[in-house]
């Protein structure tokens, strides 16, 4: 497949490979992007229980949607029971956690041969983003919040304060490799305004999209990283009303350079 084909997700869906009930329901939801869970939503007990379903589930297919399936890590006793698996499977892509070798993420992507996701969760993988972001069948980076939180010894893990230089690293590292950058789960199911301000504030950043643990977090963040009415507006406007060069509109100034960003706003909305 041809991600360049596709939009960037705007929600990632986490759904747990031995829950059948939630991959069934997650069929008629309006995530871009199911993850479908092997690692930690996975009971050890139920791994390979969970491996089978996963493979089936991305087979039975989620219309309209991208999938995905997340692996266990290398040093687990699960891990090449799941390459080997999501090697034959469909899934669109795959995702690995704790990244922090480019040549790993590669050699990975080459055996499995999808695109790879490649989880940001550890100090030393922030610092070698950009090694991996460039790397052979990386599509995208994913900033695991949670873990991270964690490996940076943050008091308050709703607190993104501490992890805003993280954040952004991530953010560069896939801009300077042109691919995606997801921003990390919202753990509080019961407080939408927090998780709007938290989508909010990944859009502010520069990710594409947010990852998520419950379906009810799928339209906030949809709505979040979807361009506003006066926003696709402004866009239009700017674009009809630039003639090329230096110039003003609507008392600001614009050149060439604002014209692209109008652009790509309409893209990502689908309005152009």
């Amino acid at each position: 497949m041809n991600l360049s084909d596709f939009l960037p997700p705007r929600s990632a869906l986490y759904l747990p490979a031995s829950n059948p009930r939630a991959i069934e329901k997650a069929r008629g939801l309006a995530e871009d992007l199911v993850i479908l869970d092997l690692e930690d939503a996975v009971r050890p007990e139920d791994k390979d229980a969970a491996r089978k379903a996963a493979f089936e589930a991305v087979s039975a297919g989620f219309p309209g949607k991208l999938t995905a399936i997340r692996i266990n890590g290398s040093e687990t006793p699960w891990h090449e029971d799941d390459v080997a698996a999501v090697s034959a499977s469909a899934s669109d892509l795959f995702v690995v956690p704790k990244v922090e070798d480019a040549n790993a993420a590669a050699t990975i992507s080459t055996r499995i041969g999808k695109p790879l996701l490649a989880m940001i969760e550890t100090p030393l993988g922030v610092l070698r983003a950009p090694e991996i972001g460039a790397a052979n069948g990386v599509a995208g980076l994913i900033a695991g919040t949670n873990d991270l939180a964690n490996t940076l010894h943050l008091p308050d893990a709703g607190n993104r304060d501490g992890m805003s230089l993280s954040l952004q690293l991530i953010v560069l590292a896939a801009r300077a490799s042109g691919i995606w950058a997801f921003d990390g789960v919202f753990n509080d199911l019961a407080d939408p305004d927090a998780l709007a301000a938290h989508c909010a504030h990944g859009r502010s950043l520069g990710f594409d999209g947010k990852t998520l643990i419950h379906p009810n977090q799928i339209d906030i963040a949809n709505r979040s990283f979807s361009p506003s009415a006066a926003e696709i507006e402004d866009a239009r406007a700017l674009i009809a009303a630039a003639s090329g060069g230096a110039e003003r509109f609507r008392d600001r100034m614009i050149e060439t350079m604002h014209v692209e960003m109008a652009r790509r706003l309409l893209v990502r909305a689908g309005a152009l």
